[in-house]
């Protein structure tokens, strides 16, 4: 059995079920919790809900600690890796968010999420939020949880995975560490050819380096940077905005030593028709989407447009909820190419 081949098996598996380690309190006061898993040489390091609207890849990492745990110690998964998961990195956000999802969904209501979605902004962001000792410090207590569960394993990280999501794009997107571009072209036909199967466009976009964002190829650019995205806001004179960016956990986490290949997943929860030309930022055709479904939000709240109205509109226009099976079938196979590209077979 090849590796991605878990899936499926990993789509069937309950969630919740398996008591986790405490690694802190959020700040509201509920638990975050850390999984490990494994005695093997390559350390994998996997953690999600940085951004609390986005419960795709939460759902995936609760569903591989379930599986992770069913297994025989001498399984392949646990002899030849160690796995440190982080299922859900923002637990308040979660039970925020939670009005307008529940982990049994397949799809995603559109207009239950325009009129329920909760997301942190700048200076609360999770993601952007971690540190790095002797220079950065923690953001939240959230951010020090689980930099102390990455320090605790006394050993640096061969691959660390932060599974996102994005409102609305024609497809999946995949970033990539910078320093390991050259690394990763098996790795990039892989994702590619996974995405294709399963009847979807990959997302194309060109930000042209803006806060850290580099086309690297169709679907694929490297991840975003803290500094890359400090610079950008000085360079508006916005010096507030700059400051509240402290490192990514990809940052984070390399900082610990070794060469971390440090990936992000950005699974659209809805999927509009696709342009045929290679978008640039900022793009006409981006923003017409962007202004749509700011149109929506402002007229289910005032009562303008009725939820099933939203509905039929949004068929129309051609746009559809992405399937959250599909999207954690992505989520799963960049997992499992960055695993196979540390462990050297992806060169």
């Amino acid at each position: 059995m090849g590796l991605y081949d878990h899936i499926e098996a990993i789509l069937v598996c309950p969630i919740d079920v398996v008591k986790g380690q405490c690694l802190g309190q959020s700040v509201e006061g509920r638990d975050i919790l850390g999984y490990t898993f494994g005695t093997g040489e390559k350390r994998i390091s996997l953690i999600a809900g940085n951004h609390a609207d986005e419960p795709i890849g939460p759902l995936l990492l609760k569903k591989i600690v379930t599986y992770l745990a069913s297994l025989n110690t001498a399984n392949d998964l646990l002899t030849k890796y160690s796995w440190w998961i982080v299922p859900h990195g923002n637990p308040d956000g979660e039970a925020k968010n939670l009005k307008w999802y529940s982990y049994k969904d397949q799809f995603t209501d559109l207009p239950k999420y325009l009129l329920n979605v909760e997301r942190e902004l700048p200076g609360r962001d999770i993601e952007f939020g971690f540190p790095i000792e002797g220079s950065i410090v923690p953001l939240r207590p959230e951010n020090k949880a689980v930099y102390d569960f990455w320090r605790s394993s006394k050993s640096s990280f061969d691959l660390h995975v932060s599974l996102h999501g994005m409102q609305a794009t024609y497809g999946p997107w995949f970033l990539i560490d910078e320093s390991w571009i050259d690394r990763t072209e098996d790795f990039r036909t892989q994702c590619a050819q996974r995405t294709k199967q399963l009847g979807y466009e990959l997302y194309d976009l060109d930000r042209s380096g803006e806060k850290g964002f580099k086309r690297i190829d169709e679907g694929f650019c490297t991840r975003p940077d803290s500094k890359e995205m400090r610079q950008h806001f000085l360079a508006l004179d916005d010096i507030e905005t700059a400051n509240k960016f402290h490192a990514s956990s990809m940052e984070s986490i390399r900082s610990l030593g070794g060469d971390c290949l440090t990936l992000v997943t950005e699974m659209p929860l809805f999927l509009y028709p696709k342009k045929k030309r290679r978008l640039k930022w900022p793009d006409s055709f981006l923003q017409q989407w962007s202004t749509q479904f700011t149109l929506w939000k402002s007229q289910l709240k005032s009562g303008d447009l009725s939820p099933q109205e939203c509905k039929e509109e949004a068929e129309r226009l051609g746009v559809k909820s992405m399937s959250w099976n599909d999207q954690m079938r992505l989520q799963w196979q960049m997992i499992v190419a960055g695993i196979e590209t540390v462990s050297g077979k992806n060169r």
